[in-house]
């Protein structure tokens, strides 16, 4: 075999063996910003129907000036993937058994004073800086399109320093909590860090920190939110879960005309 034949032979098999070297290597592709999105979803929530317990507890100048308890049941679409809402207050006594309920695009309040029920908006503030959204269990990847918009390292809400993907959020309808949203999540365990939210005009409404991961049904999950006002940085609000429970909810409870038999149970 001549010598240039012989280069070729080689050049060729080295062609092939940098092929199947490869071929395992694409196999480990880079994931879309939707498929972070969901592994994140999937930490914050756990699988099927459940309900959690929700203290929110509101500081102005470093001093307590609110709380609130709520009970919140959610329960998967079969449809659409989303979660529906049924909340009651607990706690202050002025506000218990009062509801609220989120049902597809509806999301209702309800008083037992008045045997009432009003429409209200996910973006009406609850507590502090908690909006009536905050307070629900939400599937981010069916409300927002998203996208990637790079790797950063930041400082978590324990001090942490932490490799992460940060991406932009759009909303695709008006019936979520918020126009826009830059989320970052850890590049390695998909956990959200921390989260940034805007309004149409762009305008910065508050900082979320998302800390104090435990076991919650079967994974580590943060039990703990931070949320800062976007203009007031010593307005503080604090959100912790806690009695993460797997649990069967009857179709009837997340139904707007069942909701004054449910406040009588």
């Amino acid at each position: 075999m001549s010598e240039h034949l012989i280069k070729r032979a080689l050049c060729a098999g080295g062609l092939a063996l940098l092929t199947a070297l490869a071929s395992p290597l694409s196999l480990a592709r880079e994931r879309t910003a939707v498929e972070i999105l969901e592994a994140a979803d999937a930490v914050r929530n756990p699988p099927g129907s459940f309900s959690v317990k929700t203290q929110l507890t509101e500081y102005r100048q470093g001093k307590q000036s609110a709380n609130s308890t709520l009970l919140v049941f959610a329960k998967p679409n079969r449809d659409s993937g989303q979660y529906r809402n049924l909340i009651r207050f607990q706690a202050p006594a002025r506000d218990a058994g009062k509801l609220m309920l989120r049902n597809g695009m509806d999301l209702w309040f309800y008083d037992p004073a008045n045997r009432a029920s009003v429409r209200i908006s996910p973006q009406q503030r609850l507590l502090g800086q908690a909006s009536n959204g905050d307070v629900m269990t939400t599937r981010l990847a069916r409300d927002y399109e998203v996208s990637i918009t790079g790797r950063e390292t930041v400082k978590d809400g324990e001090g942490a320093q932490r490799d992460t993907v940060r991406l932009r959020l759009v909303a695709q309808r008006e019936d979520v909590a918020y126009a826009r949203v830059d989320y970052w999540v850890d590049a390695a365990s998909d956990r959200p860090v921390m989260a940034r939210y805007y309004t149409a005009e762009e305008r910065l409404l508050k900082t979320a920190y998302f800390r104090k991961y435990q076991d919650a049904m079967g994974a580590q999950r943060p039990i703990e939110t931070v949320i800062i006002d976007g203009l007031d940085s010593s307005w503080v609000t604090v959100m912790q879960t806690t009695g993460h429970t797997a649990r069967e909810i009857p179709d009837e409870w997340l139904q707007r005309d069942y909701l004054p038999r449910f406040a009588a149970d």
